[in-house]
């Protein structure tokens, strides 16, 4: 199902709010979070609403897509010390509950069956939130990922690194390989959120929209899922037709 919203502050109220009710409708509810800049009003609302209206979320477990390898907790541009900044240090979830994968791992492969295996093993995600890439990586799952892979090392292709780049002070301190929760994962979460804004994104939401299910584009595994909502924003949904099925200001 494809949303489309006016404005970014639309999409991240809607966005917020889905997961508001879940973590309201369950208590436990498996959290997989995303982080970006896309991302960063929907954390903000978030916040809003549990501040509004306060429920317990010390029964929360997350688990975050991907990390940079080589970037410790305490590097600004880790996705650890995003995920801090953005919503942990206000989201009091006990420190237990909370996972990220670890770039810093001396054996990055165990690392990535350890993720995997603590994944299954607490039976996967109740709800996904996914950005995607100007390729149309989804987590730091590339172009030709195969769509039943499950935590992994990737090597992130040249357009990731410019595209990311603009987070670093120098093009040359963007990491070239990442841990990622693989597309299998993904596929497995009960509900699936992908939240799309802005121009630059317009393209490769309108490939998306068109294109077959293929690995050349990881995003496209969506349209396989049972239970997956595709939201943006007018500028990120500029490129696609006006029709039945897109719901304009839901």
């Amino acid at each position: 199902m494809y949303k489309i919203f006016n404005t970014v502050d639309d999409v991240s109220r809607y966005t917020a709010q889905r997961l508001f009710d879940q973590i309201c409708a369950k208590a436990d509810s498996v959290l997989g979070l995303a982080t970006g800049s896309t991302m960063e009003p929907v954390y903000a609302r978030l916040m809003q609403y549990l501040e509004q209206d306060p429920v317990d979320v010390s029964r929360l477990t997350t688990f975050n897509l991907d990390e940079y390898i080589g970037l410790g907790p305490e590097h600004a541009q880790s996705y650890c010390f995003y995920m801090y900044q953005h919503l942990f240090n206000q989201l009091r979830i006990p420190g237990e509950r909370v996972h990220l994968p670890d770039g810093t791992a001396e054996n990055a492969e165990r690392a990535c069956q350890a993720y995997t295996e603590a994944i299954q093993a607490i039976g996967g995600m109740d709800l996904q939130l996914l950005g995607i890439g100007t390729n149309g990586h989804i987590g730091f799952n590339e172009p030709k990922t195969p769509f039943d892979s499950r935590t992994h090392v990737i090597e992130l292709t040249e357009q990731t690194r410019i595209d990311n780049g603009r987070f670093f002070t120098d093009q040359r301190e963007v990491p070239t390989h990442a841990i990622t929760m693989g597309i299998q994962e993904i596929l497995e979460a009960k509900e699936v959120i992908l939240v799309a804004t802005g121009p630059k994104k317009a393209a490769i939401m309108a490939e998306l929209y068109h294109g077959e299910v293929s690995e050349d584009l990881p995003a496209s595994v969506l349209k396989m899922h049972r239970n997956a909502t595709i939201v943006m924003d007018k500028e990120a949904a500029a490129l696609l037709p006006t029709k039945e099925g897109l719901i304009a200001g839901a």
